[in-house]
């Protein structure tokens, strides 16, 4: 069957009528999702001159398909414009850009998750909603916002806390809202995707939980000036090492199991590539079928995927996270 490809991009007031190539990166380790458009430096023997017409800030829209069959596959802003081997390079960010402004500094003791992101917002002056999932007070003990951005706060509560932070763009409502949950926690929707039918290529390995000794320890240092720590795993094997300025015991204790929930499991470590169909996001269930060895089937958190799309065709690069059955 054969698919023409099809996009439509807008920028600012502007609808771009000229492309070379598109990727968009999104993952559940990283705070923004980012989207990268390669245009021609040069149309029809002009140059193009697109600073005249957009600037830092402008909203970016990216839908892509084919035979008219779009799906919006990245909404956010223009960070920079770039020149490079010959092409204009624009580079845009989600709704985390609007957070990317200086907040007071300030001391919340005895915080919550939801205490340190609500004061982000506050003093961002967004309209940006907040979905928190972790809402245990105490979780901080102390929490420190020093010459930082609401950017560089939400940056340290993922380092720390390890938990999926990400914006999502909510469409019905016209408004942006900030989203934090425990690491796989949130399940965005599910896709089958066959070895034999539906994969373009594989990069995958299956190793056994059982093979992978590993103890993770989280360290800090407690209101007495003591060190304190927290274990989970198995002994004898890696040991991974991570330093959690603030934590209390308790959120110490899950970060550790959350870090070894990440490394250790039955199943496939890798990245599949596909085509644009079907739609994949990161957070989405996937479950991956090998016809030739179906002891290997099992569902898969989408921990990544980069989305690529030029006149050579469309395709998705999705790394597996933790196995979910």
């Amino acid at each position: 069957m054969h698919y023409t490809m099809d996009w439509q991009i807008t920028i600012g007031r502007y609808q771009l009528a000229l492309l070379d190539s598109v990727e968009i990166v999104k993952s559940v380790d990283a705070l923004a999702d980012t989207c990268q458009i390669v245009l021609p430096l040069y149309a029809y023997n002009q140059a193009l001159r697109v600073e005249q017409q957009l600037k830092r800030g402008d909203s970016v829209t990216v839908l892509l398909g084919y035979d008219g069959k779009l799906v919006r596959e990245f909404e956010g802003f223009l960070l920079a414009i770039t020149t490079d081997d010959g092409h204009l390079k624009l580079t845009c960010e989600d709704g985390l850009y609007l957070l990317r402004k200086p907040i007071p500094n300030k001391q919340l003791l005895g915080a919550a998750v939801a205490d340190v992101a609500a004061y982000v917002l506050a003093n961002t002056n967004s309209s940006i909603a907040l979905n928190c999932g972790l809402k245990a007070p105490g979780f901080y003990e102390k929490f420190v916002v020093d010459k930082a951005t609401g950017y560089d706060v939400l940056k340290k509560l993922q380092d720390e806390t390890k938990a999926n932070i990400y914006m999502r763009w909510l469409a019905t409502q016209g408004q942006w809202q900030l989203n934090i949950h425990p690491l796989y926690a949130q399940q965005h929707g599910q896709v089958k995707l066959s070895l034999q039918h539906n994969v373009e290529q594989a990069a995958l390995s299956y190793k056994m939980a059982d093979d992978k000794k590993l103890e993770v320890v989280v360290t800090n240092t407690g209101p007495n000036g003591k060190k304190r720590s927290q274990r989970y795993g198995t002994t004898g094997g890696d040991k991974l090492e991570l330093e959690a300025h603030g934590l209390s015991p308790e959120a110490m204790a899950q970060r550790a199991k959350s870090q070894h929930l990440q490394n250790v499991y039955d199943g496939y470590e890798g990245d599949l590539t596909t085509w644009l169909i079907p739609v994949v996001e990161p957070g989405y269930s996937v479950e991956v079928i090998d016809e030739d060895f179906e002891y290997k089937n099992g569902r898969y958190y989408a921990k990544a995927v980069t989305t690529s799309f030029s006149k050579d065709g469309g395709s998705r690069k999705i790394e597996l996270g933790i196995k979910l059955q």
